[in-house]
């Protein structure tokens, strides 16, 4: 029997298929993401004092670009009230706290309301897995907070599986900051090299876990482009190969 007690995983492209949700919204008409969480803002402000579309949009891609900054180089991901304070601020404009609680909220959900797709596969290897060992969710939260990526994990059945989440906005840092895996360790009862990391991309969910002394997989089902490059222990390319990859590092 080898040392993998409990096996992390990534959420984005690894359990839900990241922005399979975009073909569902304009399928209904509606605008993409992207679009949407500028119009928000956008109507909001023009409710409360007339003021250019475009204005927000340019202002919004700043706050991006610095959300963006802090997340690469300090591994903190502000929460979405905080990147729209950055962005009313470099518009010089407020928001009455209902309207703007409102904004927050409909951004927040979003994912929620029209989710992406569960990875094909996953509930039944997950249910299998946890028989076996215990399983935690290490994701980073971007835009929807662990609160509402629970609840995308609940409605495709899948949050069960899990004993632990670790979620970047309720950790204060995100991947492959150490605190993350301690959390997602911490909830497990396991030491950090008693775990192996499944998730998509090479810098954090790969040389991060390995950093620490955990073994880590490649999932490539549905993002591939590290693949060649990868210093992952294997790599898996669907769940259906999932389980036999973990025992053969498991063995």
């Amino acid at each position: 029997m080898g040392t993998i007690k409990a096996i992390s995983f990534d959420l984005w492209d690894t359990l839900v298929i990241d922005d399979s949700d975009e073909a569902k919204r304009a399928g209904r008409g509606l605008r993409s993401k992207f679009d949407e969480r500028r119009h928000l803002l956008w109507e909001a402000l023009n409710a409360a004092a007339p003021i250019d579309l475009e204005a927000v949009h340019r202002a919004y891609n700043v706050g991006d670009a610095a959300f963006n900054k802090v997340w690469k180089e300090q591994h903190i991901t502000w929460p979405i009230a905080e990147r729209l304070r950055v962005i009313l601020n470099g518009l010089g404009r407020e928001l009455p706290e209902d309207s703007f609680n409102a904004v927050v909220r409909a951004h927040e959900e979003m994912e929620v309301e029209i989710p992406p797709d569960a990875m094909p596969g996953a509930a039944p290897v997950l249910e299998r897995l946890a028989k076996r060992y215990k399983l935690c969710v290490v994701s980073d939260a971007i835009v929807s907070p662990g609160s509402c990526l629970r609840r995308l994990l609940e409605d495709h059945g899948l949050s069960k599986f899990f004993s632990g989440f670790a979620f970047s906005d309720e950790v204060g840092h995100s991947k492959p900051h150490r605190s993350m895996f301690e959390s997602a360790a911490g909830q497990l009862g396991v030491e950090i090299g008693e775990m192996l990391h499944v998730g998509d991309r090479d810098h954090n969910d790969v040389k991060g876990p390995q950093r620490l002394g955990m073994k880590a997989i490649l999932f490539t089902a549905s993002n591939d482009v590290y693949k060649s490059t990868t210093t992952a222990d294997a790599i898996c390319e669907s769940f259906d190969e999932l389980e036999a990859v973990i025992d053969q590092l498991n063995a």
